[in-house]
């Protein structure tokens, strides 16, 4: 636990490697198209409950296998963003399953450790291509839906995404009350 706290307070941050292909807006939407480089994450996935509730218990379990909680005792740093893929509903709401999406910082990307919580998996993402929508504040689940429809909106007639799916980011820890960075993440598809 101890070097969770370190490695959020004092460790050292890596950004998640994209390109911005492109940028649009429509009206008060401003966005970027990006393609979001591949690798390997460290996954959570949760079921049966709502969103907000699903990454209250999956989230300290990306946070302590980060922080040492894996089989070489090592805290790795953080990167950002870490994304948690949802499912959306035929109405816009979301189905009770997310799994978040923890990219293994650079350095330990051909090795990663090995998680010792079984619930921790590490798995091999290819590169996607999103369309990104950036907002700030402490995002819950209604923000996300809220501006998930709106880009969907924007994007209506010049881009086409998957509707199975889309990915909710955060760039800061919790203890950060300003300035908070969340983007929403629809896939092109």
């Amino acid at each position: 636990m101890l070097g969770m706290i370190k490695n959020s307070l004092f460790g050292s941050v890596e950004t998640w490697p994209w390109q911005v292909l492109s940028k649009g807006g429509k009206e008060e939407v401003s966005y970027e198209e990006r393609t979001c480089e591949g690798g390997q994450f460290a996954t959570v996935e949760v079921t049966d409950k709502p969103v907000d509730e699903g990454l209250r218990e999956a989230m300290p379990k990306v946070m302590k296998y980060v922080g040492g909680t894996n089989d070489k005792g090592i805290g790795m740093g953080m990167t950002v963003p870490i994304s948690f893929a949802v499912f959306p509903s035929d109405d816009g709401s979301l189905q009770k399953k997310l799994k978040v999406w923890f990219r293994i910082p650079n350095q330990f990307q051909s090795n990663p450790p090995v998680p010792t919580d079984d619930s921790v998996k590490i798995e091999e993402r290819e590169s996607i291509t999103v369309y990104s929508l950036q907002f700030g504040g402490y995002a819950k689940e209604a923000d996300y839906i809220a501006h998930a429809t709106q880009l969907r909106t924007a994007l209506e007639g010049t881009a086409t995404c998957r509707s199975d799916i889309y990915f909710c980011t955060g760039y800061d820890p919790p203890m950060k009350p300003y300035g908070r960075r969340n983007e929403v993440w629809l896939v092109k598809a």
